[in-house]
Order: C-alpha cells, then structure tokens, then sequence
C-alpha cells in the first residue's frame, strides 16, 4: 500500500454514504481514497428501506438487479399493518387492527409506477454494505480500506492533509486531498471541524434485538413487511420486522424486534431483561430464539450546523441523524452523495467553478431537515395513535385489552371511540406514503436557473408526487422508444457527469445550439429532441407531452443529477445565447468566447451530416 499520497477525494467512512460516494467517484473518472475505522461493514441490520430515488442511484453504479434479487420481494413489502399483540393464548391476540398500503404497495401503486422506472426495494444494511463495499472495490481497487482511522485533519486553501492510522499494521500513513467527504456518522471529522448537530436528542431510548426464529405461526400475513404490535402486558408499542435473508414474509428466518424505554428504566441495560421483555411482548413464552445481537440507541432528530466547511463536506449521517420511521436516513445519505459528487467532479475537470459546490448545502440542507422533522412526526404520531386506541402503561394488561376490545366490539357506543382509531392509524400514510418527501423533493440555489413561473400549490406536500419540469425539480419519468422500438425512461438517457438538454419536436435550433456550445466550451452535454409523431426519440403514448409542460419549440436542461437545471417554456430568440447564459449561472463558470456565426453553422452541418 502507498504511503503519504495524494488524491483528488478523500472519502472518510464506509458506510451507505461513503461507499455511494465512491463508486459515484469512480464511475465519474474521479480518483477517491476511503477510509472507515470500522474493521468490517455494518455488524447490525439497521437501515433497510430503499426508496425509488436510493434504487436509481444504485442502478447508476450497476447493482439495482442484485439488491432487488437479495432484497424483500414485492409481494412480501406491500403493506404494513397495525395488530393487537402478536402471539398468545386468547382468540384476540394478533388480531389486526389495520393494513395499508405501503412504499408503492410493491410497485402496484400507479403513483409510484409513475414516477421511476426503479421500486422501492428493502434490504438490511447488514448485507447491503458488502454488496456496496465490493461493488466500490472493483471500481477503485486498492483504494477502499477499512480499520483505517483519520487521526487529524489540517486544511488549508488548497486542500487538506489527513493522518491516517492504519489499525491492521499499526502504521501511520498521511493523504494529501483537494477535498474530503466527512461520511462517518459524525464522529471524528465533524467534531474536527467545528461542526455541532443541532435538534432532538434523548426523546426516548430504544432497544433492538437481532434473532433468527420460526415465527410463521403467528406472522401469518404475506403482504405485510412491519407490524406495528400494540402489546396490552405493557401498555405500549412494539415493532417487528423480517429480515431474510433468503426467505421474506412469514418465512423469514431473521427478525428485528423494537422496543422503546423510558430514558431512566434501567431494564433497558439488562440483556437478559430484554429478551424476557420480548418474549413477553411478543407472546412467544419459551420458543425457540436464536438472539444474535442486542444494540442501543438513543432517538433523536438532529442536523449538522454546517454541511461544508472549506473543502470538508459533511455527507450522511454526519450531516443528519435521523428516528428510523419513514427510512429516510440512509437513503437521504445516497441522496447527499448523488447531489455532490457531480459537482465534485465538474470543478476538478474544470467544468465548473469551485462555486457550484457552495451549492451543496443550499440544496441539500433544506431537504435533510425536512427529512429529520418528518422522521420525528412520523416518530410522534405513533403515539398518538397509542393516546386514541387509549393504552396505558399503568394500566393493567386486562384493562388495556378491554381498551382494544372496543375497536371490535359492534356496541353502537364505541362507534365513534372506532373512528377516531381508525382516523389516527390511517394518517401513519404521512409515513408510508410520504411521496413527495422521498422522491420528489426540490433545490434553489445558483445551480438552478429560475424561469419565473409561480410554484403551483400542491394537493399534499407529503404524500402526493406531481411530475413537473419547473427548475429545480427532479425530471419526470416518462416511457419513450427509440428508433428500433425499444422502450426508455427520460431518466435513462441522462449519463453519468453529464448534462442532458430535452428539446421539443420543433427545437431543434436548441440542440444544434447545445451541441455547438458544448463543443466550443468542453461542457459535458447530450441533447435529443424527443415528440409524438416527430424527434430524435417517439413519445409514442404520450407520457413525455403530460409532464414536460414546454412547447414544441421548447426545451429542458437537466444536471447529471437528474434534476431540472433551466428550462425554456417555448422558442428561442436567441438560443445559443440563452444556453451559454444557463451553463454559466448553474457552472459559476465564465462561458466569453463567442462562437462566431460561420463556424457555428459549419458546426451544424457538420452535426447533420454525422446523423
């Protein structure tokens, strides 16, 4: 292994986050360096959600097909579902309280269908993090190194040394880097830097239990993938959730058990207290349980009071912790590389100016905060439901179920005690059908060229996505064919590093105008007419003229990615002005040598003429 090097990206930590951001690198020509003072990947489940947004980034580094293939199935991930205990020796226990739809109902839901090619797909971290691990050292081999711990970190105008402990050899070695990705949790270079979380901390303690378990005699329904256990013995809620690895539903072989505490009950310290709190909860008595792994941890809601401090960016959980409800964490981790390293990767090939990555908190603050307060209403609502369906710790076991007992009693006197539960446990869809949040969240900042339209309202920020290609939207998916027939996402043809200009049937004076300019200019630039009845790609349903809300004569430039950077509602006036003007406001790059009129046009014969 070399020693004292020097690279474009030091990478520090090897979780989601880093592990993304260095395949994102790799796959981009960007030379990384990781280093995770974890010995190995992840020891525990932990994240297991992966929305459609997390799916497409996987797909872009190659392993969609092989998370989907050891991931839940969609059959087994379609709802979730509320229930009165779990096992037990009453007819009652395990009756199901209510199911709903959940994360596109295994890609049933049309909304969801809709809006990517990629469903959501469900997979532990415990055996996500391998695959990703693998996956990054074999597009940066030698470069990815775990039980490597950053010992200090020294910036200056250029760059920044690291001291890196070598934990396996017990060695030191520096990495001198242009920038470094602080995707550690928060634990070493945060605090380096000056960085504080602020936000919820201590809301309550949690405690999970990894197990393997036969629990197909209870766990009887296929679709369901978290069931939500409101346990009478102890008057409060417990969550249960199948964790493969090669069987899902009732059949998995592994499970995680959630239990929460009050911040001062010392049961929570004891191992073994806790596993007999679970078989009680659960109901189980003395079945076979095989416990691999008790962990702890505190809730809490917190973001990162800088995103970047000189040429450190903060990236995943060291830029936002979040409760797990909604499983917003680890994918907003994705989230975060996705957005930086394009950028990171236009300003060291000279693309762009070193100002565009001023733009990564502008965009992904807002959105990691949001993210973090809606994990905590999710988190919160929960109770409320518990508060409605009126358990109680303190109150008996027999005097909790007599509660529950009302929601299916048939007495004309609880009808209204029935609504109000059924209302409560129907608004938990702000979790699972938090649509907007996971996928069609926006940015405004200077890498987004506003085209002075009115924000149109929404019909629910949370839950409803509504396409659109306004700037600063994610750019909508939309089923085109290409000349031979063969069927395409929108979001298929924009590249890795580049930009994608989507004119109208009638722009063609925009591509020829893209086309010049990125030749003039060395800017990363596709372009493509796409129309129903004419262009360079058939709209053939239609499903492009829904949702592109431009002219015929109209055009899109979207970023690598894959959000909406300018548009132009109609046609140009002067079309290679108006694209030189975009590049240079989204780029914070100066674009001053003009094209001059003739070599444009040989530009565009020349174009013609090589089809």
């Amino acid at each position: 292994m070399a020693r004292d090097l020097e690279v474009p990206v030091l990478i520090v930590g090897g979780g989601g986050a880093g592990l993304t951001a260095s395949m994102l690198l790799s796959q981009l020509g960007v030379e990384t360096w990781l280093a995770s003072s974890l010995p190995t990947t992840s020891s525990l489940p932990k994240a297991h959600v992966l929305n459609q947004r997390a799916m497409e980034i996987m797909g872009d580094v190659g392993l969609a097909e092989e998370i989907y293939e050891r991931g839940t199935p969609p059959a087994n991930m379609k709802a979730t579902a509320f229930y009165a205990g779990f096992a037990g020796p009453g007819a009652d226990h395990g009756r199901m309280l209510m199911k709903m739809d959940c994360w596109g109902a295994g890609y049933t839901d049309i909304d969801w269908m809709a809006a990517s090619p990629r469903r959501q797909s469900n997979l532990p971290q415990i055996r996500l993090e391998p695959i990703l691990k693998r996956r990054a050292e074999e597009l940066a081999p030698g470069r990815v190194h775990f039980h490597h711990e950053v010992t200090s970190l020294v910036q200056d105008e250029r760059g920044a040394t690291a001291t890196i402990l070598d934990r396996n050899a017990g060695s030191e070695y520096r990495v001198r880097a242009q920038y470094v990705l602080a995707c550690d949790a928060g634990r070493t270079i945060g605090p380096m830097c000056g960085v504080e979380f602020e936000g919820a901390r201590g809301i309550q303690n949690e405690v999970s239990i990894h197990l393997s378990a036969d629990l197909s005699k209870w766990a009887r329904d296929d679709d369901v993938l978290i069931r939500w256990i409101w346990v009478p013995e102890r008057g409060a809620l417990a969550v249960l959730v199948p964790m493969g690895p090669d069987h899902w539903g009732p059949e998995s072989e592994e499970w995680v058990f959630h239990i929460n505490y009050a911040t001062d009950d010392p049961r929570a310290l004891d191992d073994a207290k806790v596993i007999a709190d679970m078989r009680e909860a659960l109901g189980i008595g003395d079945h076979p349980v095989d416990v691999h792994k008790v962990s702890r941890w505190s809730m809490e809601g917190v973001v990162a009071s800088s995103f970047q401090v000189g040429r450190v960016f903060m990236v995943g959980d060291a830029a936002h912790r979040h409760p797990p409800t909604g499983g917003l964490g680890l994918t907003s981790g994705m989230h975060d590389a996705h957005n930086l390293c394009w950028k990171l990767a236009a300003v060291l090939r000279g693309h762009a100016g070193p100002r565009l990555l001023e733009s990564y908190e502008a965009e992904r603050k807002p959105v990691d905060a949001r993210n973090v307060q809606r994990s905590l209403e999710n988190a919160y609502n929960h109770m409320v439901i518990g508060e409605k369906l009126g358990l109680m710790a303190s109150a008996s076991a027999e005097e909790n179920w007599a509660r529950l007992r009302r929601l299916w009693s048939g007495r004309p006197e609880d009808a209204a005690h029935r609504r109000a539960v059924r209302n409560a446990i129907a608004s938990q869809s702000m979790e699972f059908r938090e649509h907007v949040v996971e996928y069609g969240y926006t940015y405004d900042s200077t890498a987004v060229v506003p085209d002075g339209t009115a924000a149109r309202a929404a019909l629910d920020d949370v839950r409803l996505y509504e396409p659109s290609t306004c700037p600063g939207h994610p750019l909508p998916h939309a089923w085109i064919e290409d000349d031979e027939g063969r069927r395409l996402s929108t979001l298929d043809l924009v590249r890795p590093g580049r930009f994608l200009l989507i004119a109208g049937e009638e722009g063609a004076e925009w591509c020829e105008a893209g086309e010049a300019l990125g030749d003039a200019h060395g800017l990363p630039l596709d372009v493509v007419r796409i129309g129903h009845l004419d262009g360079d790609l058939l709209d053939v349903c239609c499903h492009w003229l829904r949702r592109r809300e431009i002219a015929a004569g109209g055009a899109v430039l979207v970023r690598p990615d894959r959000f909406v950077a300018w548009r132009s509602l109609g046609a140009a006036n002067d079309a290679l002005a108006e694209l030189r003007a975009a590049f240079a406001g989204v780029l914070d790059r100066t674009l001053d040598h003009a094209i001059a009129p003739r070599a444009y046009s040989e530009l565009v014969t020349e174009m013609r003429h090589a089809g």
